[in-house]
């Protein structure tokens, strides 16, 4: 699959991107022979934030929606930290504002993929599992994951059938205690590792290369094409 994955912000946010102008991107995609892959869903606060929350669910649901429109019915999203006991202040409120997401990913046939990286791939899952549903998953980011002190490689074993997406983003260690994103093949990433933990755990989904400007995207899938021929 060759495909792109764009943000539901600015003229592509669901309340300036009318019907017509929804055709008119998938039409600009057929044109290039691409597929969308994904919608990001930018929140300036976590759905674990009491304040506004309603606003920040129906403003997923409308991004939601936009997806289904464009077409890959998959909406990513930074939910903000699970928590990991009931106690927790921000616990009801994350699962409640889930449950509505999920609710309504079910009636329309759209996914939430929730951004990992925020808490362990156990916590993730374990808080995931909480919901009788098939729209909620995670977007795995190796980097994010690394960046936290995660192993990404387990990270992606324990999620296992619950990565809905993928994003290729590397990770290297500038300090001895800080860790910062960097472009694809400049990290510490072993990617041939890291692909071969996806196809084991059966991912076949895209791969999008995150990057700054056409140049580092550009060299971003050039290296990952190097990397499996």
């Amino acid at each position: 699959m060759t495909g792109v994955s764009v943000a539901a912000q600015g003229d592509l946010s669901p309340q300036t991107l009318s019907q017509s102008g929804r055709r008119e991107v998938r039409h600009l995609l057929r044109s290039y022979n691409l597929d969308l892959t994904a919608v990001s869903c930018p929140l300036r606060r976590g759905l674990d934030v009491a304040e506004n929350q309603e606003a920040r669910i129906d403003f997923v649901r409308q991004v939601m929606s936009l997806s289904f429109d464009l077409g890959p019915r998959l909406v990513i999203v930074q939910a903000g930290r699970m928590p990991e006991k009931e106690a927790d202040p921000a616990f009801p409120l994350m699962r409640d504002a889930l449950e509505a997401l999920a609710r309504h990913g079910d009636r329309t046939g759209t996914r939430l993929a929730l951004d990992a990286g925020l808490e362990s791939a156990e916590v993730l899952t374990a808080f995931l599992g909480r919901f009788d549903t098939g729209s909620l998953g995670v977007n795995y980011n190796p980097a994010n994951l690394l960046v936290s002190g995660h192993n990404p490689y387990e990270a992606a074993r324990v999620f296992r059938t619950r990565i809905l997406h993928a994003d290729a983003q590397d990770a290297r260690r500038v300090s001895p205690n800080r860790t910062a994103t960097v472009p694809v093949g400049h990290g510490d990433i072993d990617w041939l590792l890291l692909l071969g933990t996806l196809e084991e755990v059966e991912y076949h989904g895209a791969l999008d290369v995150v990057g700054d400007d056409a140049g580092e995207l550009g060299a971003g899938v050039n290296f990952l094409r190097r990397v499996t021929a």
